[in-house]
């Protein structure tokens, strides 16, 4: 892993460390990380979980799988007995949304983008048995809205086709704390959900809208991985942008997936530094970025420049005799 998030953390303030256990026997280990001022990071199996501590409410954004909402509960009133007002859902991935109807019986109102609820929409009517209609946010929006919280104006706004198609990151400008959602993950090879309005151009946008945004003490809460910076950001834009470029030159020569994800020297660099280590491995990046330039661009023509005016002539040859 990256030097810089393994050390950063512990210069940080851990407010308290819980183990919890899952419904399959699996101990995990709930961290809540004080970014700044009132701002916390919550550590889990899942996404990064927010918390913005009020006098008297609180702000969360994201809440894991459903299995550990009773010990994140627990995790939270460690630090403060106020009532979770509001919850904001970044994306619809079950590690993120996984808690929604338990903190919704806490009373928590769920926002997310409008995309967002129609996808979780879409797991309420497949799966009635796990999830119901409680867990699906009762409001919604397209682009930008504001959170008037803890005497702090917070920016939620949407990223267009990134991790997904209804990414929603929040900036606390007076803590100088932005929650990137899946858009950033610190450490490690993102995981683009092309199935879901994802994409590499899209999310490459997303980290450089976020990057406008912040400044060298903004403290980054990333989806997965630990408080990063500005610089941790700059990592993964460069890296990702590297990533691309050179899969798209190799798929423009015509090379297979199979070939490309052959070549160990594309990816060598951030291998060393343990990138491959996570969710998304080596081969897993590469054959995202392959088949969403594939989807972009379709097929590569490998035709000479001969072969291509031959047949060319035929077809107008084809469409006079048809005519």
């Amino acid at each position: 892993m990256n030097i810089k998030n393994t050390i950063l953390p512990l210069l940080l303030l851990c407010t308290g460390i819980l183990f919890s256990q899952t419904d399959s026997g699996e101990t995990v280990n709930l961290k809540v990380i004080k970014a700044n001022d009132d701002v916390y990071m919550l550590q889990g199996k899942g996404g990064n979980i927010g918390l913005s501590f009020g006098k008297e409410s609180i702000l969360m954004i994201d809440d894991q799988y459903a299995d550990l909402s009773e010990d994140i509960l627990k995790a939270i009133r460690k630090i403060s007995d106020k009532p979770i007002k509001m919850l904001v859902n970044t994306h619809f991935h079950g590690d993120h949304t996984g808690g929604n109807m338990a903190f919704n019986k806490e009373g928590a109102v769920i926002f997310s983008h409008e995309n967002t609820r129609k996808r979780l929409a879409t797991k309420v009517n497949s799966d009635q048995k796990q999830i119901d209609q409680s867990a699906l946010p009762a409001v919604t929006f397209t682009d930008n809205l504001q959170f008037h919280h803890n005497n702090e104006t917070i920016q939620a706004f949407h990223i267009e086709s990134a991790h997904t198609d209804g990414d929603v990151a929040l900036y606390f400008p007076k803590s100088n704390v932005i929650h990137t959602g899946d858009v950033f993950f610190n450490g490690a090879y993102p995981y683009i959900d092309t199935e879901n309005g994802g994409s590499i151009n899209g999310y490459l946008r997303g980290l450089q809208k976020i990057k406008m945004m912040i400044n060298e003490d903004t403290k980054i809460i990333p989806g997965h991985g630990n408080i990063g910076t500005i610089d941790d950001l700059i990592f993964t834009i460069n890296m990702l942008t590297d990533l691309h470029k050179q899969v798209k030159y190799h798929y423009a020569k015509g090379k297979s997936l199979q070939e490309v994800k052959a070549m160990k020297d594309i990816t060598s660099r951030y291998d060393k530094k343990g990138y491959g280590e996570g969710f998304i491995s080596s081969e897993k990046i590469i054959t995202t970025i392959y088949n969403d330039l594939k989807k972009a661009s379709g097929s590569v023509d490998n035709r000479s420049m001969e072969e291509r005016l031959k047949d060319k002539y035929k077809e107008q040859q084809k469409e006079k005799k048809d005519n």
